[in-house]
């Protein structure tokens, strides 16, 4: 039985995703991957010109995803079924191409950690993303902007005669267009994947990919990879190479022993095969191979300390299993991009499929002897020189075009191929798929001038392409802002300011005095940014109060600009002034965990750490934490001092007295490194 693809629907426990952040996403990602590089650590030459290479200086031009809370509901999910008489592959092609799931038919095993529900969380660079199977990480370090939107999806024929389900979008972080083919050819037990990356530029751009695959995990769980050594990041901002598999006195290849979440990038000899693998105490597991141009091996792991334990239950529900990572990525290390050349590319292919070994030598004291019977039983299930073969035997077919098309993604492919006049055999962007976000666009390109009207929110372009258009295009509300956005991501900043000026002189509103309130506060103005921010908010709420059938859209601008004002408030000492604007927040919905945190915040600079304490007390979620992001505890430690010093100063010995005497709760600890 060669592959079949098929439709179907997977109904899941689901948290809506809710509308996008309206305000243009002008700071950068999370940086919990910034790194600090002593100068002894021993960084091979390639990987330290890699790291922190070309970071993007703002998510630009995606938009934040941070419209979601926490009440799930029945949700039927559009799926896609993979099969052949062995395994059985289910994608979530609206949800970044995600594999939900592996079934192994003659064991019964589910080979992935399958979540439950579907609960959004914000790791992804752009924020929402979700727990669980195998992802597809493109664009920037981090979770790629698309773990939560659609891509193309259609059947193509495979090299054995069957069928291969293509995935493939426009990646916006680095205007880079992907495909990833999925198959299972006939008899085999490994799900086979070729991942092409193209770039049609006439420049050099960075790439970063990762495919993090996650696996049930308890105590008796091992990692094996074929590497003595590995770099690690513990969320500390330092780098530094360990042995493998034990460090400070614990085998760390065993996820739970860890206290605290932490990267092990494997140190892979470069002619030694790749793979990695997750074994439980009888042996067996998922192993995971590829042909060579896929460098990178890791382990991700929650640990069993507080932090960790408390993520693994934020992100899926009560009762539920845990699961670690392992990961496979261009480079050696997820804080390295690699370049490739203008119309260059990328390609592999990946296999993942069950593995069984001898349980005495996979969880022995010799390590040595371990990674040896899992590379012996991978070299029998399937062999090197197989993997390699069946990628050659890919490539042509990559070049197939689709056949019956399954799910339909963006259309910012499709306006790219209108701009450039592109040819990406394999990966058509129809016109067909063009939308009203792409309308203004091809508005500028087909007359050289973007709509009058004044700025409304949504989607930006920033490729120099894009800037060169909307330079030549006549002065006005919405292409001066966007020509400000296009500039400030280019890091010419003073002209984006100009920019952003010039639209206010046309009436442009809210949004232009909202991204001068970040540059003033990047340029470390605190006064003059929370001045632009009560503009901004006073504008908004007039457009707000204006009729019409967007009057949703501007009440949405209100609402964030009012949640981005409040600290810059309280960053220029106004507490006072970031009350009154908070008192206009709604009480109710996905965003009322911000506002009380935000209300905590205000009463605790008002002088009143009892009444912020209280706050704490009763209890509140901030559906929207940042992965890493420790405001929860900085807060509660700063109200447990104020009440310990009692209007005193705040000395050391008055910090470890709040300690000792305000602990942090359970429900508020989401510290990934050591305090």
């Amino acid at each position: 039985m060669a592959t079949r693809v098929r439709r179907t629907t997977l109904t899941l426990p689901a948290a809506p995703l809710g509308p996008d952040n309206p305000l243009p996403a002008l700071r950068g990602g999370p940086d919990l991957h910034r790194v600090e590089i002593p100068r002894d650590a021993g960084l091979p030459a390639d990987m330290a010109r890699q790291i922190g290479a070309a970071p993007p200086r703002s998510l630009l031009p995606v938009r934040l995803r941070d419209g979601y809370g926490r009440t799930r509901r029945a949700t039927d999910l559009d799926a896609l079924v993979i099969e052949n008489d062995r395994l059985r592959a289910t994608v979530l092609p609206g949800l970044g191409g995600r594999v939900y799931s592996l079934h192994h038919k003659p064991t019964g095993r589910e080979l992935l950690y399958r979540n439950p529900v579907w609960q959004p969380a914000a790791f992804a660079l752009n924020g929402a993303w979700f727990s669980g199977g195998i992802e597809w990480n493109i664009g920037a370090p981090g979770h790629t902007a698309l773990s939560c939107a659609p891509l193309h999806a259609a059947r193509v024929p495979a090299p054995d005669g069957g069928e291969m389900l293509r995935l493939w979008e426009w990646e916006r972080l680095r205007d880079l267009p992907f495909q990833v083919d999925l198959w299972l050819p006939d008899g085999s037990d490994f799900l086979h994947v070729g991942v092409r990356i193209r770039n049609p530029h006439h420049h050099t751009v960075p790439v970063y990919w990762w495919s993090n695959t996650a696996v049930p995990e308890d105590e008796r769980t091992r990692v094996l990879a074929p590497a003595d050594a590995a770099w690690h990041f513990g969320y500390e901002r330092s780098l530094r190479r360990v042995p493998v598999p034990e460090d400070g006195g614990v085998d760390r290849t065993y996820p739970l022993r860890g206290e605290f979440p932490a990267d092990y990038f494997y140190e892979v000899p470069d002619d030694a095969r790749r793979w990695i693998a997750a074994l439980d105490a009888d042996g067996r597991g998922l192993v995971q191979t590829s042909t060579d141009t896929l460098r990178g091996r890791k382990l991700f792991l929650w640990g069993a300390g507080r932090g960790g334990r408390r993520w693994q239950q934020w992100l899926t529900e009560p009762g539920t299993g845990g699961y670690a990572e392992i990961q496979a990525g261009l480079a050696r290390t997820q804080l390295e991009q690699l370049p490739l050349d203008a119309g260059g590319e990328f390609t592999w292919l990946e296999a993942y499929g069950p593995l069984a070994a001898d349980p005495a030598t996979v969880h022995g004291t010799d390590w040595g002897a371990a990674r040896a019977e899992v590379a012996s039983r991978l070299a029998a299930a399937l062999p090197r020189a197989d993997v390699d073969a069946a990628h050659a035997a890919w490539l042509p077919y990559a070049d197939q075009e689709p056949k019956e098309p399954l799910a339909t993604g963006s259309g910012w492919g499709a306006l790219e191929a209108a701009r450039a006049g592109l040819d990406l055999p394999g990966t058509p962007f129809d016109a067909a798929t063009l939308g009203a976000e792409q309308e203004p666009w091809l508005t500028l390109l087909r007359t050289g001038a973007l709509p009058a009207a004044r700025p409304v929110p949504g989607a930006a372009l920033v490729g120099p392409a894009w800037r060169d258009l909307l330079e030549s295009a006549p002065s006005g509300a919405a292409t001066d802002y966007h020509l400000g956005l296009a500039q400030w991501h280019a890091g010419d900043r003073s002209q984006a300011v100009r920019s952003w000026e010039r639209a206010l002189g046309h009436g442009a509103g809210a949004l232009p005095l909202y991204c001068l309130a970040v540059a003033e506060a990047e340029a470390g103005e605190t006064g003059r940014a929370a001045d632009r921010c009560l503009r901004a908010c006073d504008e908004a709420a007039r457009e707000a109060a204006e009729p019409g059938p967007d009057a949703g859209d501007r009440q949405a601008v209100l609402t964030a600009l009012v949640r981005e004002a409040v600290p810059a408030l309280l960053a220029a000492g106004r507490a006072d002034e970031a009350a009154r604007l908070l008192a206009g927040l709604p009480r109710t919905g996905p965003a009322d965990g911000r506002r009380r945190l935000l209300t905590a915040q205000v009463l605790l600079a008002q002088g009143r750490p009892e009444a912020a304490r209280e706050i704490f007390d009763a209890g509140f979620e901030i559906a929207v934490l940042r992965e890493g992001d420790e405001v929860l505890a900085d807060t509660w430690y700063a109200i447990a001092e104020r009440l310990v010093a009692a209007g005193g100063p705040v000395t050391a010995q008055v910090r470890a007295e709040a300690r000792r005497r305000h602990p942090l709760p359970e429900r508020y600890d989401y510290r990934m490194r050591p305090v």
